[in-house]
């Protein structure tokens, strides 16, 4: 067995982890290692060919491939130590990692700070409970995207997606380039809970239709899939059997949702959050276990890689001034609660000194499409302030700064509490 030490170790080489790498080194730590399971550094962004990121964080429209590149260069430059073909097996609470790969062998790795940064998984049929049989062709739309994208074949000719996920979306439009018949986007919700841009981009650019409040009912055919049936659902979510139709299709693409790898953060005794999936953290995205920290699809599911590298920043310059002792917690906790219409808040407590910054930024979802709205923030029931959005969706992750200022100017602060409203009338 192989025994290191390390200042900082960041598992997960996603944009999220190479984001915390590259600020951590910025900050004075060089003694940064990142462990990553894939035979590549960039997590998915490497199979996500179409456009659309970077808006935010550099001012200019990429691929997947080419916002992944310029962090993936950042790391070269700096020549922080990666090994990839890396699998983690257990986190511990006094920051001992441990991992394997085949030319080292098993690896024992003290930190004096984690970064977990694993990022998701995709929720499968097993998860949902789809009734009929177990055919081939049943597959996630993460899966069928590596296999188009990747491994460069076409996953089925006539196609149906269950979930207007992001990612469904996006191989809504990717199926129908590659010459396949998409039949419909299902969606049990009355709803779409991907980005607006990529319901119009990727279904209503592509005559692709979009069924709201639908789901599928049964699956059939033996071997490989040969149908599906499709049901309208209630007010309950519950399908309304008179409505019941088959489509036929030899492939149904699952879009379903996606849940945060924290079975390493449950070994380590990271408390998780029911709402996120992931780890309840402060302002600095440090988990209930010091010298651990959480950021990216871990923590909770993000809408643009521009908020995962955000997040991540906070994450990498928190763990590089927990690892030089630069910062004390005052001993106060102000915790951040989700009001009316709020799905979830992150950071979920605030418990840091105030040091040099100027703002703390909330992120957010709503639990139901709104128009109009008002986002109200309260410091222990009186309102700190409040702005106005034409809408807010699910889909769509929401950014609130909280001065720093703000806080400092209040004595004993014990909750921070968020509500986002429509305006009466409109």
């Amino acid at each position: 067995m192989l025994k290191v030490k390390k200042d900082l170790v960041v598992i997960g080489g996603g944009p999220a982890g190479l984001a915390a790498a590259k600020t951590a080194y910025d900050d004075g730590i060089n003694d940064v290692m990142i462990l990553e399971r894939d035979f590549e550094l960039g997590g998915i962004l490497p199979q996500c060919i179409h456009n659309g990121f970077g808006l935010h964080h550099f001012k200019e429209e990429l691929t997947g491939p080419e916002y992944a590149q310029r962090f993936i260069n950042d790391i070269e430059e700096r020549d922080i130590e990666v090994k990839l073909d890396t699998m983690v097996l257990d986190v511990t609470k006094d920051r001992k990692v441990y991992a394997m790969n085949k030319k080292e062998g098993f690896l024992e790795i003290e930190a004096k700070a984690v970064v977990l940064a694993m990022g998701c998984r995709e929720r499968t049929a097993g998860a949902i409970g789809i009734p009929g049989t177990r055919p081939a062709g049943v597959i996630t739309a993460g899966t069928a995207q590596r296999y188009t994208n990747i491994e460069g074949f076409v996953p089925g000719d006539e196609v149906v997606i269950l979930g207007s996920g992001d990612i469904g979306l996006i191989m809504a439009r990717r199926m129908k380039l590659e010459g396949a018949d998409v039949k419909a986007v299902c969606e049990l919700l009355p709803y779409t809970g991907g980005l607006t841009r990529n319901v119009v981009q990727c279904l209503e650019d592509y005559d692709i239709p979009l069924m709201l409040n639908h789901t599928v009912t049964a699956i059939k055919g033996e071997g490989r899939l040969e149908a599906v049936e499709i049901s309208e659902v209630d007010e309950n979510l519950k399908p309304i059997p008179e409505t019941a139709k088959t489509i036929k299709a030899d492939t149904l693409l699952l879009s379903v949702g996606l849940i945060p790898e924290n079975e390493l953060s449950k070994k380590a005794d990271v408390i998780l959050d029911d709402r996120t999936g992931g780890p309840i953290v402060n302002e600095g995205r440090e988990t209930n276990i010091e010298g651990i920290f959480a950021c990216g699809n871990v923590l909770h599911v993000h809408d643009l890689v521009d908020w995962v590298t955000e997040e991540s920043q906070i994450a990498g310059a928190h763990a590089a001034k927990y690892i030089k002792d630069n910062f004390e917690k005052t001993g106060k906790c102000a915790e951040v609660k989700a009001g009316e219409n709020v799905s979830y808040v992150i950071p979920q407590k605030i418990e840091l000194e105030s040091g040099d910054r100027k703002r703390i930024p909330l992120y957010m979802r709503v639990s139901t499409p709104l128009t109009a709205v008002d986002i109200n923030l309260y410091a222990d029931g009186e309102k700190l302030y409040s702005f106005s959005e034409p809408f807010a969706k699910p889909g769509e992750m929401i950014s609130v700064p909280l001065a720093q200022k703000t806080l400092d100017d209040l004595d004993n602060l014990s909750e921070i509490k968020v509500d986002i409203i429509e305006k009466e009338g409109e």
